[in-house]
């Protein structure tokens, strides 16, 4: 464990695996919480001075707040297909509820207004093929800017096959200029699962991926983390990218971004050494392994 990359279960607390809260030590905007419901648990949670999103990553769930319930259909797993999910805002009490059990991911942001609690529909996500050749990936935009109509979180999923790269070329969102650049913390959450053509006799084994942060002269930063399902890298700052699925293993990861602005916007800047690789991509195709999900 680092400052930056919170191995599994390196920050559970209250019954949740994954705890990152604003006001952290270097880290104000962002949040994350992942945790397991048994069949028939229940969970309360004060949203504070943040707004929420309930997703599932896997199973179904009720949200309720103020005596008004919406249920989220869920899903087998991240890889199987898009979501609904709820929107909590500010100052409110939520209980969520499995009837089959659930692992549900709560990201948050800090937030100075509210936007009513409320189900965002698995039709309402829009998918993007995003990349080409070994650099393509899927992105499901459920809380981005065009999608979700919010205060400051922004939040999407992006899926990797085996031996490709997203998160590419290397980006960072760190600085204010208007049109360009936003300033964003984000988060990485990440599971990952073995390829279709992985043989039986590897089944039950320890998927791996690799995560790539590095900084500028003035604002230094370096991880190079190996990553497992469950693990957490934070970006405070920096060049991000590549997020590496090695061949054998798929990889998701969730996004949370937020930050100072007060544009509710996600501009980057590529790493202007490794920009120019989008330009290979007009020659390439999309990967044809994507979509994951039978419903996309």
């Amino acid at each position: 464990m680092t400052e930056w990359f919170r191995p599994a279960g390196s920050t559970g607390r209250d019954g949740f695996d994954v705890v990152v809260s604003p006001g952290e030590k270097d880290w104000e905007h962002t949040g994350l919480y992942v945790g397991t419901l048994r069949p028939g648990q229940s969970v309360e949670i004060e949203t504070g001075d943040s707004e929420w999103l309930v997703l599932p990553l896997s199973g179904s769930a009720e949200v309720v707040v103020d005596g008004k319930t919406v249920a989220l259909g869920g899903r087998a797993d991240v890889f199987a297909g898009a979501t609904d999910l709820a929107y909590v805002p500010r100052n409110t009490t939520m209980a969520v509820v499995s009837a089959g059990g659930a692992r549900i991911a709560f990201p948050h942001a800090k937030a100075s207004s509210d936007y009513p609690f409320r189900r965002i529909g698995v039709e309402q996500v829009e998918t993007e093929l995003r990349g080409a050749g070994v650099a393509s990936r899927q992105v499901r935009n459920f809380g981005t800017p065009a999608v979700l109509e919010a205060d400051s979180i922004i939040a999407c999923e992006v899926l990797t096959p085996a031996g490709n790269w997203s998160s590419y070329p290397p980006h960072k969102h760190d600085e204010h200029k208007p049109g360009k650049e936003s300033v964003l913390e984000e988060i990485y959450y990440f599971e990952l699962q073995l390829s279709d053509d992985a043989p039986e006799v590897v089944k039950g084994n320890d998927p791996i991926g690799y995560q790539r942060v590095y900084g500028t002269d003035d604002r230094p930063i370096d991880v190079l983390a190996e990553v497992r399902g469950g693990d957490v890298v934070l970006v405070p700052h920096g060049w991000h990218g590549p997020a590496m699925a090695p061949p054998g293993y798929d990889m998701y990861y969730l996004n949370v971004m937020a930050g100072p602005g007060a544009e509710r916007e996600w501009l980057i800047s590529d790493d202007p050494h490794h920009g120019w690789v989008r330009e290979l991509w007009k020659t390439e195709k999309i990967d044809p392994r994507l979509p994951f999900g039978n419903a996309e």
